[in-house]
């Protein structure tokens, strides 16, 4: 298990463009959890902590891609209907008795084992039965429909590499060469709290001038999303021992500690505070909106990612840089999200020098191709956006403005799963 350094977050100077705020967490980011075995049903969404060499080949066997008859191909007469005489019948699971002779075939069905020496299979409902034997037309390929042992997957072949993240899809890879457990990273422990006197939980009484919690429950979703083990600290008082306490007694037991709100500059804003006395805390000078201020450090080696306090910078941010960090800790690939060229439905202004992402709902136009509608209210308070939307709309840097019509990078919601 690796470590992190003591200033793997350090960063200082000029505003930072994401990109290189991108770059920067991967390159210095490491795993900081162990791993150990689990069974096949236990290892959705979780990190693969070796590659995975398959020890057969899948097929294991040359098998029927159809239900039909197993002839070798010399056998067929090349421009005029063959009769050949049916020997036998072979179904999934079972094997030929004998291999097909002159003038013989032998009845297969889809999966099942090729018959020694067949090469070719008819489809069924190309031929005739008549009296024990069957009639085939001429035409076909030699070869035609038959599956090759060690198409999918040959034996030695590395079918899944270290830092995959698996879906149902890998586990089914693995599945299909006999394995029963595979390799991952442990499970991520992280500790969540939130900031601030006017914040209250659900269900309880809301006096005047206080909010209730929702981003300590986004993001805990997120990072339940993620695999992540959260322990859900609640909500801490804007008092600086009380903070300082908590987060250091968290650095003790977990590998990564999470906050929304109190890192800003202000009087009330005691996370900052804490974390410097404890370790390091490093603001990144983003160049975005929504997000500022996103705070990152360490408290020793147990890395600390302070979100910003509005609702929406708090998800943004979380997908944008927090998701890719939490992940790499966790042992994936540093993996960005597929963005899509689509087009606008309005046209866009913005301020040069800083990225922004906009939020979007996307719909067909009159020719079925799609087109992004920005939703009406653009604040960082607006959380009903993040519903009503399908995703973000990422505008670079070196953009200024946009007429109606033009196209941009389109990140729907579902790449951040």
């Amino acid at each position: 298990m690796a470590q992190l350094c003591d200033d793997c977050f350090a960063f200082g100077g000029e505003l930072m463009k994401s990109d290189q705020a991108l770059q920067m967490l991967a390159d210095r980011l490491d795993v900081v959890v162990g791993s150990s075995n689990v069974g096949l049903r236990d290892a959705l969404g979780r990190i693969l902590s070796a590659d995975i060499r398959s020890e057969m080949a899948v097929p294991p066997h040359d098998n029927a891609a159809i239900d039909g008859y197993a002839v070798r191909f010399s056998d067929l007469a090349a421009g005029d209907d063959t009769r050949l005489k049916i020997i036998g019948r072979v179904a999934a699971g079972q094997t030929a008795d004998r291999p097909p002779g002159d003038g013989e075939t032998i009845r297969i069905f889809t999966g099942a084992a090729m018959p020694p020496d067949a090469d070719t299979v008819l489809m069924q409902e190309d031929c005739r039965e008549e009296d024990g034997y069957v009639i085939i037309p001429p035409g076909i390929k030699q070869g035609a429909n038959r599956r090759f042992a060690g198409e999918d997957i040959a034996e030695g072949d590395v079918i899944l590499t270290a830092g995959t993240r698996l879906r149902p899809q890998e586990i089914g890879l693995a599945a299909s060469i006999g394995r029963t457990e595979l390799p991952v990273y442990d499970s991520i422990r992280v500790a969540l709290f939130s900031t601030g006197d006017e914040i209250r939980d659900t269900g309880g009484d809301l006096p005047p001038g206080c909010i209730y919690d929702a981003n300590r429950y986004s993001v805990a979703a997120a990072l339940d999303r993620l695999g992540c083990a959260v322990s859900d600290l609640g909500i801490l008082p804007d008092d600086y021992d009380v903070i300082r306490y908590t987060l250091a007694n968290a650095a003790e037991n977990h590998d990564l500690i999470v906050t929304s709100g109190g890192v800003s500059t202000g009087e009330e804003d005691h996370v900052r505070a804490a974390v410097d006395v404890l370790g390091h805390m490093h603001f990144w000078r983003l160049a975005i909106r929504p997000g500022r201020p996103l705070a990152l450090g360490q408290i020793g080696t147990v890395p600390f990612i302070g979100l910003p306090g509005n609702p929406v910078a708090v998800l943004v941010t979380f997908m944008r840089f927090a998701r890719p960090a939490i992940l790499r800790l966790g042992g994936c690939r540093f993996i960005e999200p597929s963005t899509y060229r689509v087009r606008t439905g309005f046209p866009i202004h913005k301020k040069l020098g800083r990225r922004e992402w906009l939020r979007v709902r996307l719909e067909p136009d009159t020719d079925g191709n799609p087109v992004v509608y920005k939703f009406p209210q653009d604040g960082a308070g607006i959380l009903t956006s993040m519903v009503a939307s399908d995703g973000l709309v990422e505008l670079p840097e070196d953009l200024t403005s946009l007429e109606a019509g033009a196209m941009v990078d389109y990140l729907p919601f579902n790449e951040f799963g």
